[in-house]
């Protein structure tokens, strides 16, 4: 007799290194969470209160800590409410391994109208994760989470999902123990990549580098390469902390808007290019060399000069050795020496990050006083979750971060309501640093409930509510683009401080800049969670640093 599919589910989250797991239990998944009984010591069930709050609060954590995370819900309309978190996850390639129910498996597909019965779910997690696998019968679970896990930590990582029918739990999987999986390493890049790479680096004089989230693990390979070759490096949203922004290289999104028409190569690393290559605009005169784990994410849009597909921890160090070898003089025909031109690119840099931040401090201050009073409140080494909210847009391009997954972000899926949810998913898995979370009252509410779940498990997460009783984006394009026609906007917000309160919340109200620094310090102090409201009005529409238009080639 060997384990059930219910302990070699547990078994297999347990030795892939999973210790927390972010659920919602019911019916489908009753002997699931049975057999989690005898082994909770080794995995914690986090129980939220609502379905997307326990998936945000696995994306929360996989993203805090760079490391595989878990949830799991029931079929049907729970799986369907994580599905906004899964489409984060996919964006952001997070590594997260969703655990889903399902109806008996004789009934799949019948349309017999059973509890939390949907069409083609597994079709539907499919669309959003790397993998998703349906097991039918007791013999068919090994494989199943073992390629799961091969899957999610093999190439560029992602979430995966498996479906369990709720009679399958209990079948034999004619196994009796479970090993940790390990992903397959992506392939070498070849020498030649790596010489036609240092070479192409090498004859560039204005060269900018652009990192996205795939290259969170490889700050240091970065800032040598930025070191070598003068070059900048431009973070936005998933790239912060790769290097530290008050670096002189350090470039923000519009800074490098405005140097956008005078570099002559773009060095994309762990980052789809899309803004800049689709918005920004390219033309013959740019050279693009694209590295990426992902083959296919170099080819869409515009192609680049060249491509490299492979571990960035392996190609750049292989080109700065290369480029070392063979010395630092460009061709013969260029009087200048390389450091008299990288320091002139260097000083270009510098003179532009005056020249737009000093723009950006004259317009948006209202926003940059709220933030500068979270920055002095929040240690350094402290984790900031933005929000689709005035002051976490501006966050984007101003808030000073000083290393990896320092600052978390939906990337370009944009899910507003991500914000409380996934910041309490970091703070359980990071209790060692800090985390604050900036919403506005729309998003915040999207799932205020899991103040609770902060509160029942004692999760020291600090939740900023910037309140200004409406969907505040929406009303400044309103007000900006469609001459003050406001409608469907405006909203009617509880008393956060009361809600936080009677949820077992330690809550505060402040009305100034100052006042949230000195209620952020002794919040981030207190061992346990918190939230700061703070009442806000109209802010300064920051679109113009965000939605920046084209620089380069044809219109």
């Amino acid at each position: 007799m060997g384990l059930s599919v219910a302990e070699l589910a547990v078994e297999s989250l347990i030795a892939n290194g999973i210790e927390a797991l972010y659920c919602l239990p019911g019916v489908q998944n009753d002997p699931f969470f049975n057999t989690l009984y005898d082994r909770s010591d080794a995995l914690k069930p986090i129980q939220a209160r609502h379905e997307q709050g326990a998936a945000y609060m696995a994306l929360g954590a996989a993203l805090a800590t760079g490391k595989p995370q878990a949830f799991c819900l029931v079929p049907g309309p729970g799986f369907l409410n994580g599905c906004a978190a899964l489409c984060t996850a996919q964006a952001l390639n997070a590594p997260l391994f969703a655990l889903i129910g399902q109806i008996p498996s004789r009934a799949i597909g019948k349309g017999f109208g059973l509890l939390h019965e949907i069409s083609g779910q597994r079709d539907i997690m499919a669309h959003l994760t790397k993998s998703a696998t349906s097991v039918m019968q007791g013999s068919d679970a090994p494989a199943a989470f073992a390629n799961a896990w091969t899957t999610m930590l093999s190439g560029c990582p992602g979430p995966v999902g498996v479906e369990v029918p709720a009679d399958v739990w209990g079948e034999d999987s004619g196994v009796s123990s479970v090993s940790a999986s390990t992903g397959v390493a992506a392939p070498a890049i070849s020498a030649d990549d790596i010489d036609a790479a240092a070479a192409l680096i090498k004859a560039a004089q204005r060269p900018l580098i652009v990192v996205g989230s795939g290259a969170q693990e490889h700050s240091d390979a970065v800032r040598a390469l930025a070191e070598q070759t003068g070059a900048g490096v431009m973070a936005f949203r998933t790239g912060h902390g790769v290097v530290d922004s008050g670096a002189p290289e350090f470039v923000s999104m519009p800074q490098g808007h405005r140097l956008w028409p005078e570099c002559d190569l773009v060095i994309g690393l762990g980052t789809r290019l899309t803004v800049q290559k689709m918005e920004w605009g390219v033309d013959e005169a740019l050279k693009i060399l694209h590295i990426d784990i992902d083959p296919a994410v170099p080819d869409r849009g515009p192609k680049p000069s060249l491509k490299l597909t492979g571990d960035l921890g392996d190609a750049l160090p292989r080109i700065s050795a290369v480029m070392d070898s063979a010395g630092d003089d460009r061709s013969a025909s260029d009087d200048r020496s390389a450091g008299d031109d990288r320091s002139a690119w260097r000083a270009r840099i510098a003179d532009v990050k005056h020249q737009v931040s000093t723009e950006i401090a004259q317009k948006l201050a209202p926003q940059l006083d709220w933030l500068a009073a979270i920055r002095s409140a929040l240690p350094v080494d402290g984790l900031f979750v933005d929000e689709l909210t005035q002051i976490g847009y501006v966050s984007r391009f101003t808030f000073p971060v000083s290393g990896p997954r320092q600052f978390l972000s939906t990337g370009y899926q944009g899910t507003l309501g991500w914000g409380v949810a996934t910041a309490i998913g970091a703070a359980h898995a990071r209790p060692d640093v800090p985390v604050v979370s900036i919403s506005g009252d729309g998003g915040a509410m999207f799932s205020i409930a899991e103040l609770a779940t902060a509160a029942h498990h004692k999760i020291p997460v600090t939740i900023i509510v910037m309140n200004d009783n409406a969907f505040g984006n929406v009303r400044g394009i309103q007000r900006d683009n469609f001459d003050g026609r406001f409608i469907a906007s405006d909203l009617t917000s509880p008393d956060f401080v009361a809600l936080a309160q009677a949820c077992g919340v330690s809550a505060v109200r402040v009305d100034s800049p100052d006042e949230l620094q000195a209620a952020l310090s002794k919040a981030v102090a207190h061992n346990g969670p918190n939230l700061i409201e703070v009442p806000v009005g109209d802010f300064p529409s920051p679109w113009e640093y965000i939605r920046m238009p084209k620089q380069r080639g044809t219109a």
